[in-house]
């Protein structure tokens, strides 16, 4: 499965992000996306529904049973919605490229937020995935990492 960039912004690896749960990979494989500054559309990495939608994060459930996690920022839960658009409805089944949310990572400036944008394969194994372009700048809908 391949799974594309959801956003513009310089690939990380999973292992290096600010957050002990994300970088230990408990949820499971994937990378984290520092985005630019300005507004950002964050769309869908795949075809699927959404399982799941809160303004900061979602759950993109696609074709084989796999959810894939896109959280928009670290601890940015406690924005409680605050700096996001929602731009899809939970449930709706979307094509890879539709327009999820929309957030200006420049907004978050609490120094216990990280503006980290979370592309996550749900409950595989760590280490499960391949990316041809961490370290590299990715526009909304370059290839991101496959499985393996």
């Amino acid at each position: 499965m391949q799974v594309l960039s959801p956003c513009d912004g310089r690939v990380v690896a999973i292992t290096e992000v600010n957050d002990p749960t994300f970088s230990g990979q408990l949820v499971g494989p994937g990378v984290g996306i520092e985005p630019a500054d300005g507004r950002q559309i964050v769309v869908a990495p795949a075809d699927g529904r959404l399982l799941k939608l809160d303004p900061h994060a979602f759950i993109l459930l696609v074709d084989d049973g796999i959810g894939i996690l896109v959280h928009v920022g670290i601890n940015t839960v406690r924005l409680q919605g605050s700096l996001f658009e929602l731009l899809a409805e939970q449930g709706q089944s979307v094509k890879a490229g539709d327009p999820v949310v929309a957030w200006d990572p420049a907004s978050v400036t609490d120094p216990d937020m990280e503006r980290t944008v979370l592309v996550v394969l749900m409950d595989q194994k760590p280490d499960t995935i391949a990316s041809e372009v961490l370290g590299q700048d990715v526009a909304t809908g370059d290839a991101l990492f496959t499985t393996i």
